[in-house]
């Protein structure tokens, strides 16, 4: 297997200032570097364990199947933060069955983000 040492979601906007806007102002993800210049420079957000990459310029939105996954330790904390920045929440955070508590927003081109705590007592939480 190829030793991967990092890698990062590519996402390639409609309206590039648009989505920093909405990435890294009302979500407030943290910039990890940024490169290039004009309207489609790039702009590479820290995810956790991961990163997202804004850049270039798309015609259409990214296809229907993409969905980001971003882990917070408070759910309810991130949906008054949220809110606060006026991000429109699709769904508030809600205990599942399976166990997480999952809140869901999009961004400016309608990619699902699902905003997932994962609660002390979840299996995931605990080592086999």
């Amino acid at each position: 297997m190829v030793h991967v040492l990092s890698s990062r979601t590519l996402l390639r906007p409609t309206d590039p200032d648009r989505s920093r806007a909405f990435y890294g102002g009302q979500l407030g993800l943290a910039v990890c570097r940024e490169f290039g210049t004009g309207p489609e420079r790039g702009t590479v957000y820290f995810l956790g364990g991961g990163f997202l990459e804004v850049s270039g310029r798309a015609e259409a939105p990214p296809a229907p199947g993409l969905r980001l996954w971003l882990q917070v330790a408070d759910a309810a904390q991130a949906y008054e933060e949220l809110t606060g920045r006026g991000v429109e929440i699709t769904r508030p955070p809600v205990r599942e069955p399976w166990g997480l508590v999952e809140m869901w927003l999009q961004d400016p081109d309608g990619v699902p983000i699902v905003v997932v705590e994962v609660p002390a007592d979840h299996p995931l939480r605990f080592r086999a």
